[in-house]
């Protein structure tokens, strides 16, 4: 199974996702995905993403080792972000997660098969959600409130009820508290209840 960890932005996604991974009795192995954003203060080459060049990308795109390929156009220029098909066969092992977009979900979804891939979604209530993207801008050595606040527009359209709902995520995690979210969804993991 992949369970991807979906949400808008400063919903919480890598804590809660540090704490599925860091469960041992989930036994979760991480999905790393790849950026050609550079690398925020505090990242790590590996851990969040694989930060790679547009030349890596292209030679990625070349070989048909991408599964899903997205480009935002940000106030510091085009970055793009995609999933890399590593070799491993996900449908053989006992678990994956990774966090992504709604169209990471339905292009990894359509490539793997629905019954091994299974969306998570988390909401934060709108208020906190900017506040936590304003404090974790401020930490940045040179922080963009304006890019903050393009992602927060973006958001609204691109994790849209709609959309979620054309793709049938009809089950959310409300983000209050990442450690109390975490163990539902691990009580969900465990009971089988994404299976199909």
């Amino acid at each position: 199974m992949i369970y991807i960890l979906m949400g808008k932005s400063a919903t919480g996604k890598d804590t809660v996702f540090s704490k599925l991974i860091s469960d041992e009795e989930l036994h979760l192995k991480k999905i790393i995905p790849y950026t050609t954003r550079p690398i925020r203060e505090g990242e790590t080459e590996g851990v969040e993403y694989h930060f790679v060049t547009e030349a890596v990308l292209d030679e990625l795109l070349d070989a048909g080792r991408v599964i899903e390929h997205r480009r935002y156009n940000t106030v510091h220029g085009v970055w793009s972000y995609f999933t890399v098909d590593d070799s491993d066969d996900v449908r053989t092992d006992a678990g994956y997660a990774m966090i992504g977009t709604l169209e990471v979900y339905e292009k990894l979804r359509d490539y793997y098969g629905s019954r091994y891939v299974i969306p998570i979604y988390l909401e934060v209530d709108d208020y906190e959600r900017l506040r936590r993207a304003m404090d974790r801008e401020r930490a940045q050595k040179n922080p963009s409130y304006e890019e903050v606040c393009r992602r927060y527009i973006a958001d609204e359209h691109d994790f849209s009820r709609d959309k979620l709902e054309a793709l049938s995520i009809r089950v959310y995690y409300k983000n209050d508290d990442a450690g109390q979210c975490a163990a539902r969804i691990k009580k969900d993991i465990l009971l089988g209840t994404f299976m199909v």
